[in-house]
């Protein structure tokens, strides 16, 4: 009797189910139906409708304006930095150049980083030698070197436009100028933010610009300059080490100065109380404080020597070790 009755509920219980959720039954499965489904043709919009008002957060600009409008972005973070780097745009005729507070190891993967990003293919960058080749245009490209500046720790970065027929830079003084503006913004914007430094590019910050040796027992300054700019970096140095200049001669390379050391200074200022340029010229200096400093070209160099009308070495020795301090 207990079997029938397990059957008979068993029986009832199928059935309910097959009426509950079977092709005949309430609720039945639809998983298939979308096979019996046919194609509609379109909705048609009436004229006096109009598309919603959806704000585009990511709009797409004008493919043929890209280069134009294009911004480069920032170089990825290496090491973060508190301190700013000082950068600068400077030119000595046609010669420009951007000079930078840190290592050529810092300032290469940021120049590097300067082109990759940009709208111009690299087809080469060597960081032995600081040499970043860009292809510009059918018939230019551009040359990018990065060297180890005159004053420690210090980088200068170059851009020239080379014609890729003849291999020779061509002269288009506004062009890089406009260039370099871009990439000093750059430079500061990047160094104000971020440091950080290159291992295979360590080479460069061992090609110092200004090297001390020493010569007949004479200190001596060889700089890797031509003289233009060997002359305009020692005039900049005299200036910026607050040594007067009493006469200078370009054609024979020969500056003829005076110059007093800090203790000195600061004795004059105790009674004067001034500490101003016209405070500086009239020093009364002594016969011992006045030199003669020349700037001669050898073996593709331009040499730097100091001399005192004394024959005093030592104060020689100083004074040319304040010229050098002053150097960028």
């Amino acid at each position: 009797m207990k079997k029938l009755i397990f059957f008979v509920l068993l029986s009832s219980i199928c059935t309910s189910c097959s009426m509950i959720g079977g092709p005949d039954g309430y609720f039945p499965d639809k998983k298939y139906d979308f096979l019996e489904e046919e194609i509609q043709e379109d909705i048609e919009i009436p004229d006096e409708m109009y598309l919603p008002n959806i704000e585009n957060h990511y709009p797409v600009n004008n493919p043929s304006k890209i280069e134009e409008t294009l911004e480069i972005p920032k170089p990825r973070q290496i090491f973060a930095s508190s301190g700013d780097s000082s950068v600068q745009l400077r030119r000595l005729g046609e010669l420009m150049w951007i000079y930078i507070e840190t290592l050529p190891s810092t300032s290469w993967p940021i120049s590097k980083n300067y082109w990759d990003t940009s709208a111009y293919e690299v087809t080469r960058a060597d960081p032995l030698i600081g040499e970043i080749d860009i292809d510009f245009n059918q018939t230019s490209r551009l040359l990018m070197k990065v060297e180890h500046g005159i004053k420690e720790a210090s980088t200068e970065v170059f851009l020239l436009k080379v014609n890729k027929a003849t291999g020779q830079i061509e002269s288009d003084p506004e062009f890089i100028q406009s260039q370099m503006e871009i990439m000093l913004d750059y430079y500061a914007d990047s160094l104000s933010n971020f440091s950080g430094t290159s291992l295979a590019a360590q080479n460069l910050n061992e090609m110092r610009k200004a090297q001390i040796f020493t010569e007949d027992g004479m200190t001596v300054i060889a700089l890797d300059l031509n003289f233009d700019r060997a002359w305009s970096s020692v005039s900049k140095a005299l200036d910026n080490a607050e040594i007067v200049t009493n006469d200078r001669d370009r054609s024979r390379g020969l500056f003829f100065v005076s110059y007093a050391e800090e203790v000195d200074r600061r004795f004059f200022g105790l009674f004067g109380g001034r500490n101003s340029d016209q405070s500086r010229n009239d020093l009364k200096l002594s016969e011992e404080a006045q030199f003669e400093i020349s700037i001669t070209q050898e073996n593709d160099k331009s040499i730097v020597r100091a001399v005192s009308k004394s024959g005093n070495i030592e104060e020689s020795e100083k004074l040319l070790s304040k010229i050098n301090e002053s150097l960028s």
